[in-house]
């Protein structure tokens, strides 16, 4: 499940579009926080051929399925 979109919406939330049209929001600060100090947000981007969520150049970068469970299992927590 590639991730098509996202936006930053500020410290670590991001709204993530995945290939299949879910929407997600999360905080990525549990998933990324140790490797991307906050400062180093902005250099998100996603890579057009697999999908990932990258920082810093490729240095971190987040597969899709990876990103996509850690959002929903947030989410769940959320709703419980």
């Amino acid at each position: 499940m590639k991730l098509r979109y996202f936006e930053y919406c500020g410290a670590y939330r991001f709204r993530l579009t995945f290939e299949n049209g879910e929407v997600k929001e999360a905080d990525l600060q549990g998933l990324i926080g140790r490797h991307v100090d906050p400062n180093a947000l902005s250099t998100a981007h996603i890579d057009s051929e697999w999908g990932c969520l990258e920082f810093l150049n490729g240095l971190v970068d987040i597969e899709p399925k990876t990103l996509y469970r850690y959002v929903c299992a947030v989410a769940d927590k959320r709703a419980a």
